[in-house]
């Protein structure tokens, strides 16, 4: 009878034993259930950015000066409005999917966002106000050509100006995708990015800088020809790649929009290397341009850089429609690269 009331015992203790061990498996599960897809690690380095202030700053425009506020971001952005083909091909690069974009000036390479799944925000110049309200963004990113929107834009939705400073372009640029890369908890996927980016520059820099060759920098349209120096829209040729500049210290105006020049100057400054940017090209419905036929003439024929087979015509849906990005800026390297090989 002792025997039977000890096993009795011993059962019952086993019983509970078990069903404590269930208790905890239960518990494992439901956790499971209610966690994130991101490792812990990764949800504490997303949250501790936030909330995220984003300075303001005062920007020098063709029509005066325009100061853009300070904004404050409480969470992680998720409808998001980009007017500048470069950020958006920045935010494309870190895997982060916009709602709204302009869609009558994208680049081949950015086509994708023509798809009726993103919405289109407008143009460049005129957004479409009402569009936007309805979608209630909880950010718009600007630059330069939308800036004279920013009043109205930033009483729908925190408005942030991403626009890259030619005087200073290396760090502006870093800067920006820094930006992304923090907003958008990509940090690591921008420091890696930016890190390539820099490894490509530093090759074009090592060759560009090993020869006393000189260059200048010709936008092309509808036959006449704008000539840009350091500093100017496409100044990065020199100021970050190091090619050294034919009109340097020359009385060359430096201008962010380029100076009137004509085939006379070209001849004149006669560059080593010519880099033509055909603007017409990407203007143009159909693509036709006279901008090859207008550079390739008896005046600049006479040029070292025409005798010697060195005019290089860089994509123009690249540093015309989309500087600044991680991938425009990537090929505008390799585009001047090929000068030195």
């Amino acid at each position: 009878m002792k025997k039977w009331k000890l096993l009795t015992v011993l059962m019952a203790m086993m019983l509970l034993v078990l069903a404590a061990c269930g208790s905890k498996d239960e518990a494992k599960e439901d956790d499971k259930g209610t966690s994130t897809d991101k490792p812990a690690e990764e949800q504490n380095e997303e949250s501790s950015v936030y909330p995220l202030t984003i300075p303001g700053s005062t920007v020098e425009g063709r029509d005066g000066s325009t100061t853009f506020e300070e904004v404050t971001l409480d969470k992680m952005p998720e409808k998001v409005v980009v007017f500048d083909n470069g950020f958006l091909d920045t935010l494309d690069a870190l895997g982060v999917n916009p709602t709204a974009v302009v869609q009558d000036s994208l680049p081949a390479y950015l086509s994708k966002f023509k798809d009726s799944t993103y919405v289109n925000a407008g143009t460049l110049f005129e957004p479409d106000y009402e569009k936007l309200s309805e979608i209630n963004p909880d950010i718009i990113f600007i630059s330069g050509r939308a800036s004279a929107a920013y009043a109205e834009l930033s009483k729908i939705a925190p408005t942030v100006y991403i626009g890259v400073d030619n005087t200073n372009f290396l760090e502006s640029f870093k800067a920006n995708t820094e930006l992304a890369g923090k907003i958008f908890g990509k940090e690591k996927e921008a420091a890696d990015a930016i890190a390539a980016y820099e490894a490509k520059v530093e090759e074009v820099k090592a060759k560009a800088t090993a020869t006393e060759e000189k260059a200048l920098i010709v936008l092309g349209s509808e036959g006449s020809l704008s000539v840009f120096g350091p500093g100017s829209r496409f100044g990065v040729i020199h100021d970050v790649y190091g090619v050294k500049a034919v009109a340097e210290a020359s009385g060359f105006k430096i201008e962010s929009h380029g100076d009137n020049a004509s085939f006379e100057f070209v001849r004149e400054k006669n560059p080593d290397i010519l880099f033509v940017i055909d603007r017409d090209a990407v203007v143009n419905e159909n693509g036709e341009s006279g901008t090859k036929a207008a550079i390739e003439n008896e005046i600049v024929s006479a040029t070292n850089a025409v005798k010697n087979g060195k005019v290089f015509y860089l994509d123009p849906e690249i540093w015309y429609l989309s500087g600044g990005g991680l991938q425009s800026e990537t090929q505008k390297a390799e585009d001047v690269l090929k000068a030195f090989n």
